[in-house]
C-alpha cells in the first residue's frame, strides 16, 4: 500500500441475516471488545431475508459505546434524502457522534421498483445521488431549507436536528462518472473487492482525483485526502476461519458470511477521527 499519510482502520461488514440475529449481535459486541473501528451494514430493503438496516444500526448503537456505525451503502432510491439525513443525525446524537453515512445510487432496479421506488437510468441515478448529497448536507446545516432539483425538492422545510459531529459521506462508486463525483463531493470511497479488484484501483484513483481537482470537494478535505474504504470478503480472499485476534467466540459467526472492512484513517486531527480513542487498556 502506498504511503497516503493515513493509518489503517479495521471493521466488520456482517450480513444482516434475520435468521442469525444472536450471532450478528455477538459478532458486533466482540468486534467492539477487540477494538475494531467500524461496523457497516448493507442496505437492501427488498431482500426478504435481511433485517432493516437503520433499525439494526440503532440497536447496535444502543448495545455499543465506541465502534462507529454506517450503512454500506444506503439504497438511495428507497430512502428519501431528507428522511435519511434526519435518521443519520438522530442516530449520531443518540450514539455521541459515531455515525458515518454510505450512499449508493441504486442497483437491482426490478427489486427497487417492486418495493415502490423509481426506475432510473445510470445517468439519472448519478444525478439523483449528486442532488441527495447536497440536500443531506444542507439538512444537517439546519435552518429553513429550500432545494429544487430534478429528482428531489425541499420547499420551506425546517431542517434539524443537527448531528453531533460532521458526518462523513462515503459513496459506493465504480464507473468513471461516479468516481469523478466521489472525488468532487464525498469524504470517502467504498468499493467492494470483486467489483474493484487491485488492477482496477490506479485508474479509479485517477478518476476520483480528476473529480476532486475540478472543484466542489468538501471544504473539510482536499481532493487527495479522500478516505478509501475497502470491503474484503473473506470467502473470496482471506483464509478460512475467524481473523487473528477475534478469538474463539468468532467461530460461531459463520465465517462464510462474515466480511471485513479495511480503510485508511487520516492521521491529521479533525478528519474522520473518532471522538474518543477505541481499543483495550494498555493499547498504544
Amino acid at each position: 500500500m502506498p504511503d497516503l499519510d493515513q493509518q489503517l482502520e479495521f471493521g466488520i461488514f456482517p450480513t444482516p441475516d434475520a435468521r442469525r440475529i444472536p450471532d450478528l449481535l455477538s459478532l458486533v459486541a466482540l468486534a467492539e471488545v477487540e477494538g475494531l473501528d467500524v461496523v457497516s451494514v448493507q442496505d437492501h430493503p427488498y431482500q426478504d431475508g435481511f433485517l432493516d438496516t437503520w433499525t439494526l444500526l440503532s440497536v447496535l448503537g444502543a448495545r455499543t459505546t465506541t465502534i462507529r456505525l454506517a450503512p454500506n451503502v444506503a439504497s438511495l432510491p428507497l430512502r428519501p434524502p431528507v428522511v435519511l439525513a434526519k435518521a443519520a443525525a438522530t442516530l449520531d446524537l443518540l450514539t455521541d457522534g459515531r455515525v458515518e453515512l454510505g450512499l449508493g445510487a441504486g442497483a437491482f432496479w426490478d427489486a427497487i421498483v417492486a418495493a415502490g421506488g423509481p426506475r432510473r437510468t445510470p445517468g439519472e441515478a448519478v444525478d439523483a445521488l449528486a442532488e441527495a448529497v447536497e440536500l443531506i448536507r444542507a439538512f444537517w446545516a439546519g435552518g429553513t431549507l429550500r432545494f429544487e432539483g430534478e429528482h428531489y425538492t425541499a420547499r420551506g422545510l425546517h431542517a434539524g436536528p443537527a448531528p453531533a459531529h460532521d458526518i462523513p459521506i462515503w459513496l459506493g462508486a465504480y464507473k468513471p462518472r461516479m468516481l469523478r463525483l466521489t472525488g468532487r463531493l464525498a469524504d470517502g470511497w467504498v468499493p467492494s473487492m470483486g467489483y474493484a479488484d487491485p488492477p482496477a484501483l490506479p485508474a479509479a484513483r485517477r478518476a476520483r482525483r480528476r473529480g476532486g481537482a475540478g472543484g466542489g470537494a468538501p471544504a473539510r478535505r482536499r481532493a487527495p485526502d479522500l478516505q478509501r474504504l475497502r470491503v474484503v470478503r473473506d470467502r473470496e480472499r482471506l483464509p478460512p476461519g475467524p481473523p487473528a485476534g477475534l478469538g474463539r467466540a468468532a467461530r460461531g459467526a459463520d465465517p462464510g458470511r462474515r466480511h471485513e472492512l479495511l480503510r485508511p484513517r487520516d492521521r491529521r486531527p479533525g478528519r474522520g477521527a473518532p471522538l474518543r480513542r477505541r481499543g483495550r487498556p494498555g493499547d498504544p
